[in-house]
């Protein structure tokens, strides 16, 4: 098969699973207004279900709604019908995945389901299923075709109703007023809960500060730039003023005979930024990037007692 045959048929592959997910805007209707509202008046958790390829797909976005702030977990259909139904409580909400809407291993928990007094809330490609029949709410995820040209293997289907899925995680983000500062707390070992939840003082560089005197020659600029490895020095312990690589290359530009002579004070930047060493590492991000630097000082009480680098919030 040459290259552009294959080509071919990821574009072609492409354009019916668009075509699949734009199909859904059709079909979206009060229902899924329901199954929002649904979730956000329970007490309890939402529960999702699904067996196979759609079991594959119920686990991504069980993960997408417990980390945007809906309690969430997944069950298998066939653990459950031997023993994990006891996990579900009556408050909790069932989402069941199943594109034909007759998936035996998940039609046969419905009699528990409807005896626990659980809403429950089915995504299916038929509307007239089993499933769908004998559901609280139905979210249409019919598709015209599969990708796969024996109309065989789950493709459009299943790409439809993984994006139904984060089309609830969403509105229920929008409905909680879910923010950045929120999912960080779920987040703690991310860039992002980084950021939000660390401190400034965690990060910091603190050991062998580069200090010089303001009075040091520029030849001890130089030496205790290089000791201090930051590419920078600070000019007296309540950071008076910074000197910067760029600033001593600005200056050796500029008059290349005589900065020899000159000493830390007269090529020193004045009154650098600093932040408190108890600011999160976000406003630290803010600051250097609101005013388009690389490093800052960290003050302790007026006290220079670290800096934080661009590089050090982005490991």
């Amino acid at each position: 098969m040459s290259s552009q045959k294959n080509i071919d048929i990821a574009k072609d592959v492409f354009q019916i699973q668009a075509e699949a997910i734009a199909n859904l805007s059709n079909q979206i209707d009060e229902q899924f207004d329901g199954a929002v509202a649904a979730i956000l008046n329970s007490s309890g958790r939402v529960v999702i279900c699904g067996m196979g390829k759609s079991g594959l797909i119920g686990t991504k976005i069980m993960a997408t709604m417990a980390s945007t702030g809906t309690p969430c977990f997944f069950m298998h259909p066939g653990e459950a019908f031997h023993g994990d139904l006891g996990m579900v409580t009556q408050q909790d909400i069932f989402i069941a995945l199943s594109n034909s809407g007759e998936t035996e291993e998940v039609i046969k928990l419905l009699p528990f389901l409807k005896d626990n007094g659980n809403i429950i809330i089915s995504m299916t490609g038929n509307p007239t299923s089993t499933l769908a029949d004998n559901s609280h709410f139905h979210l249409n995820i019919a598709v015209p075709k599969e990708a796969c040209p024996l109309q065989l293997a789950p493709t459009s289907s299943t790409t439809a109703t993984l994006v139904m899925g984060d089309a609830l995680a969403v509105a229920l983000m929008e409905a909680r007023d879910f923010q950045p500062q929120d999912f960080a707390r779920f987040h703690p070992g991310g860039s992002l809960g980084r950021k939000l939840l660390t401190k400034v003082k965690h990060e910091m560089k603190s050991e062998n500060l580069p200090f010089i005197s303001a009075e040091a020659s520029v030849k001890e600029v130089i030496h205790t730039m290089t000791e201090g490895r930051l590419g920078l020095c600070i000019v007296g312990e309540m950071g008076e003023g910074i000197i910067t690589d760029g600033d001593l290359r600005r200056h050796m530009e500029q008059d290349l005979a005589g900065i020899m002579s000159k000493t830390a004070g007269d090529i020193m930047s004045k009154s650098p930024s600093h932040i408190d060493c108890n600011e999160k590492l976000s406003a630290a991000e803010d600051l250097m990037n609101t005013r388009k630097i690389t490093s800052l000082l960290v003050s302790d009480q007026q006290k220079i007692v670290g800096v934080i680098q661009i590089y050090d919030l982005n490991k």
